[in-house]
């Protein structure tokens, strides 16, 4: 009997002591809230970091940034919400600290996010970008429709879940320009890495649906991220591409072999690397091609 509760003493103490390491908030480096928003540089950090193609629903003509495609995983269907200014069906009550926390924090008003939405990546971007981006969400055509509902199973629909997966997985940082390289490189490391979020779609990730980092843009089989090819400078070389033809087709989707990319890409090029700068296209070519 004695033998019996020391043992559910140790297991009680054993429980306490996960809960409280799976359970704390995890923070990253204080943001500067004060800074001035920019609705012109914000409009252009939405196509940067693919927000229309995301969650926008061409097909179903609902609106722009009114809410997405369905996005399938192997837990479950996920659909990019309402991120218009309509106060109730989209994001417009929130406050810039709210929102803040969303893209670096993985934490919305609703409670943890799911890593589906690539907070992992809009961590690295800056203060000034963040109020830009908050900015440029606040003055969009409010849509009072709201997206339709995720269809996510047991056990993965408790969000409280996140809260364990990113303590696992999830470390908020800010980007570091890597020493002894170019301007341009780092500015192509940053968009591959930050917000055009590349390597959340080109890489795998484990059965947890975590990104493994260590073969970031290797390629994804498949799963969470969806099928994707490997962006590193051998498959780029090997499929044809130079600085000046990567950055061509992320311009009008013509790959070096004349065919056209589909599927989700060509959305991603229609809404976001099109309407990139060229200075942005060239950056992310050079960095991705880099010896």
């Amino acid at each position: 009997m004695r033998r019996g509760l020391v043992i559910l003493s140790v297991l009680a103490v054993v429980a306490a002591g996960a809960a409280a390491y799976f359970l704390k908030p995890v923070n990253g480096p204080p943001r500067d809230l004060t800074l001035a928003g920019d609705v012109t540089r914000g409009d252009y950090l939405i196509r940067l970091g693919g927000c229309v193609a995301c969650h926008t629903n061409t097909a179903a003509g609902t609106g722009f940034l009114a809410g997405g495609f369905g996005l399938e995983t192997q837990f479950g269907t996920f659909v990019p919400p309402n991120i218009t200014s309509d106060p109730t069906a989209g994001i417009g009550s929130w406050t810039i600290a709210e929102f803040s926390d969303a893209m670096g924090k993985g934490m919305g008003p609703q409670g943890h996010l799911y890593p589906v939405f690539p907070y992992e990546n809009y961590t690295l971007m800056s203060d000034q970008e963040i109020a830009d981006l908050y900015a440029a969400l606040m003055a969009t055509e409010p849509v009072s429709t709201p997206a339709a509902e995720s269809q996510i199973p047991f056990p993965f629909n408790i969000r409280l879940a996140m809260a364990g997966w990113q303590n696992l997985f999830f470390s908020p940082a800010r980007f570091v320009p890597e020493q002894g390289k170019s301007e341009t490189y780092n500015r192509g490391k940053y968009l591959a890495f930050g917000p055009a979020h590349c390597v959340a779609c080109h890489s795998p990730r484990n059965a947890l649906g975590a990104l493994e980092w260590d073969l970031a843009l290797t390629g994804s089989p498949g799963g969470t991220g969806g099928r994707a090819p490997a962006l590193t400078r051998d498959a780029l070389v090997g499929d044809g591409y130079d600085e000046e033809t990567l950055a061509q087709t992320l311009l009008d989707g013509f790959t070096p072999g004349f065919d056209v990319l589909g599927g989700s890409m060509a959305e991603v090029i229609k809404d976001g690397t099109s309407q990139w700068t060229d200075a942005d296209r060239a950056a992310i070519s050079e960095y991705l091609l880099a010896e």
